[in-house]
Parts: C-alpha cells; structure tokens; sequence
C-alpha cells in the first residue's frame, strides 16, 4: 500500500539523514521526498511516499516516535488529506503545434512562466494523476524536460 507520511523535525543538520537510514535500513524506497521549513525557522516539515505493508510503515513511524528531533509524525494515507505536487515542463513545439500546446496548459490551467525564441516553460500544480495526464498528452507535441517537487500534503481539517 501507497502512505504518505509527514514528519515534523528540529531544522538542524543531520536529520535528514536519519530519516531517510531508517527507510534504507528497511530496504524501502523514498518514491517522493519533500522537505521544507515550516512557519517556525527552527522546524522542518518532511513529506515522503513510499510503499509497503502497513505492519512493516507503522513500526518505522513508532522508530521515528522514539527519534530525536522528530516531535511529531503522522501517516495522512489513514486520514483525508489535501495532496499537490508541483511540475515545470520545457516545451519545444513547432509552429503548428504551439497552439495546441497553449490549449492544452489552458485546458490544465498551466502557468507559462518563461519564453524564449523556440521554447518555453509551464508550471502545473495538481494530484499525481493530473500532472501525468499533463505530462503524456505533451509528449508528442515537443516535451524536452520535466521536473517536479514531489508530493506535499496537509490533514483535512476534522469537522
């Protein structure tokens, strides 16, 4: 199964780390990673997917829980949350396919966020699904490159 977990840590050099050994120790893969500060400079907020049996992720968060540096960890795969990822895509199309291109970031509501003689960029902000979608149907039509954030995600607020 597929979990998104959202670490809160001490922002001091070397967490990262110890984050990330505990998966490698497991032999589990990071598939995204996202880590910022949060609205206090002396906390990060960690974000990573990966996948497993969801015996084999809790006892990683209850090592976390004994870590630290990490005040708090949370699995949002269990709870609703609101999830995002951010795509810049290179784009190179020819002359008659750059309005299709244009249609198509109208269509995603894409932002064009930089041109240039013979190509330009798209930023898209959206679910994993969507950004794929994007990604696919752009392909044919001169996509050069692709770069993306990795997932961040927040718990729904409870009512």
């Amino acid at each position: 199964m597929r979990h998104i977990i959202s670490i809160l840590v001490d922002n001091e050099p070397g967490v990262l780390a110890r984050v990330s050994g505990l998966f490698t120790a497991r032999g589990f893969n990071i598939e995204s990673l996202c880590v910022a500060e949060t609205e206090n400079p002396s906390y990060s907020r960690l974000t990573l997917v990966t996948s497993g049996e969801d015996w084999i992720i809790d006892q990683i968060i209850k090592r976390f829980d004994n870590m630290i540096n990490v005040l708090k960890v949370e699995d949002l795969s269990t709870s609703e949350s609101i999830q995002r990822e951010l795509l810049i895509a290179r784009v190179v199309p020819t002359k008659s396919t750059r309005p299709e291109v244009l249609r198509i970031a109208d269509i995603f509501r894409s932002k064009v966020i930089d041109v240039g003689p013979k190509s330009f960029a798209l930023e898209l902000t959206g679910t994993k699904d969507k950004l794929e979608a994007f990604v696919e149907i752009l392909r044919p039509l001169g996509l050069k490159g692709v770069t993306r954030t990795g997932l961040v995600s927040v718990s729904r607020e409870k009512k």
